[in-house]
């Protein structure tokens, strides 16, 4: 495998192009989904993980959909990443026109919006613990339009149905993939 994959080369990249802790939290969110479904899929976790770190690398530096994730898929490959790698990250954002074809990209897309989603439900817990959250009031404030606003509810609904998955099925998978890493995400 390469060294490129590695957890502490994924996050250097990482941290160098987002000094933001909050898009940080973010891709250590989705990383710990990615993880998870990697071991929940046989595929590899180191991989898997790396693209959950990397999938919005560029965003801080490249915000505009002209340029995420187009300017990150070109730093990708200019680090020595595989076309296949680099095509998964991208076609996280629909607005790529890229097909998810793998696992791997499916994965990713069904996870990340429903990352941030389940972060934004245990800041309103009481004592803000991802621990606390639970599939059934994730489900109710999907239901509520002006809460996480920005959450695309349809990308949701989407994830999951090419994954062969019910909604609830992918919120419970990432409400467990995340409670380890709780204390790493200040939840």
């Amino acid at each position: 495998m390469s060294d490129l994959y590695r957890r502490d080369a994924a996050l250097a990249l990482l941290h160098e192009f987002t000094a933001g802790e909050a898009l940080r939290r973010h891709a250590y969110a989705v990383e710990a989904a990615m993880r998870a479904a990697a071991r929940r899929t046989g595929h590899d976790e180191e991989q898997w993980g790396a693209a959950g770190l990397l999938h919005d690398f560029d965003y801080e530096r490249y915000p505009t959909m002209e340029e995420h994730p187009f300017k990150g898929g070109e730093v990708l490959r200019e680090r020595g990443y595989p076309d296949d790698f680099v095509r998964d990250l991208m076609a996280h954002a629909s607005h790529t026109g890229l097909a998810r074809e793998t696992p791997r990209a499916q994965w990713l897309f069904a996870v990340d919006e429903l990352c941030g989603f389940c972060m934004a439900c245990a800041m309103v817990q009481p004592e803000k613990r991802i621990a606390q959250v639970q599939v059934k009031s994730v489900r109710k404030k999907l239901k509520k339009k002006d809460f996480a606003a920005k959450v695309s509810r349809e990308e949701i609904a989407e994830g999951a149905a090419a994954l062969g998955l019910e909604v609830d099925e992918v919120i419970a998978h990432v409400l467990e993939a995340l409670v380890p890493v709780g204390d790493e995400l200040g939840l």
